[in-house]
């Protein structure tokens, strides 16, 4: 017979599983119903009327003022272009800067990673404010490419020490065996390195395009009032249309998941270890 013991255990598991369900779930189930709630008043737990006009109005399937929500494809298009670019140019930074972190005796190479890590490391705004002044004068202020430049500044923390974390993972006799056989520094790197490198670089570049996606406080100082992007449109609807900003919220959201969820797949253990 199984003792009271037993049976305290399994309901303090029970609960704590169900409280963090609620906790890692619980927020995502409110956007989504908020998502679909054409009528929802106090004090009733469930919408009382729902249907997908705020979802037909945001993406631009139908045009009605009366529910107080705007088309947000351009936005949307818009931000997925700036991150795109975004990767290209900081994996292109990354790539090279990680490789000869991990694999040569860099001067101060604690420190060149301690110097990306520093616009993540303090608070933004200071940051971005400092920089709308430098961008202004430089005529960038307000543009996509200043946009892009802030997002770049951003995102090199995940590309350049996830990068390095990967190429430092993969084992140097194996670089060795293949220079032993005549294959010279670039054959060795195209045909070894590289592949070996792909699953991890891969997650940098996802991390790159979400912190890029999500990006808000940098957007706002240096990309107002000119380039809109989907996070802004978030912002200036949450306090008017909550509906409205919850069908942006999971549009956000959904990228966000698929990518984490590939690289929960693609991420190995030794590359997150590589990363202290």
């Amino acid at each position: 017979m199984k003792s009271k013991k037993y049976y305290f255990k399994f309901s303090m598991d029970l609960l704590l599983f169900v409280l963090s369900l609620l906790i890692l779930f619980g927020p995502m189930l409110s956007l989504a119903l908020w998502s679909v709630a054409e009528q929802w008043y106090w004090p009733n737990l469930l919408p009382q009327k729902v249907g997908f006009s705020y979802w037909a109005q945001a993406l631009g399937l139908k045009m009605s003022f009366a529910i107080g929500a705007v088309s947000i494809v351009p936005a949307f298009l818009r931000s997925i272009a700036i991150a795109v670019v975004t990767v290209v140019i900081s994996m292109s930074i990354a790539i090279p800067a990680g490789y000869a972190l991990a694999k040569f005796k860099v001067p101060f190479a604690s420190l060149l990673l301690l110097l990306f890590l520093m616009p993540n490391a303090f608070p933004q705004q200071p940051i971005f404010v400092n920089l709308l002044s430098i961008f202004t004068k430089w005529g960038l202020a307000g543009t996509v490419t200043g946009v892009i430049l802030v997002h770049v500044l951003v995102g090199l923390v995940y590309g350049i020490w996830i990068t390095s974390s990967t190429f430092k993972a993969i084992p140097n006799h194996l670089i060795e065996a293949a220079r032993s056989v005549g294959a010279d520094s670039r054959t060795a790197f195209l045909k070894i390195t590289l592949p070996l490198a792909a699953p991890g670089l891969l997650a940098s570049s996802v991390f790159v395009f979400i912190t890029s996606l999500d990006e808000f406080t940098g957007t706002f100082f240096i990309g107002l009032p000119f380039v809109n992007t989907l996070p802004l449109t978030l912002y200036s609807a949450s306090g008017t249309n909550m509906q409205f900003a919850s069908v942006i919220g999971v549009l956000l959201l959904i990228p966000s998941i698929i990518f984490m969820s590939l690289v929960q797949k693609l991420l190995k253990a030794e590359y997150v270890g590589g990363m202290g």
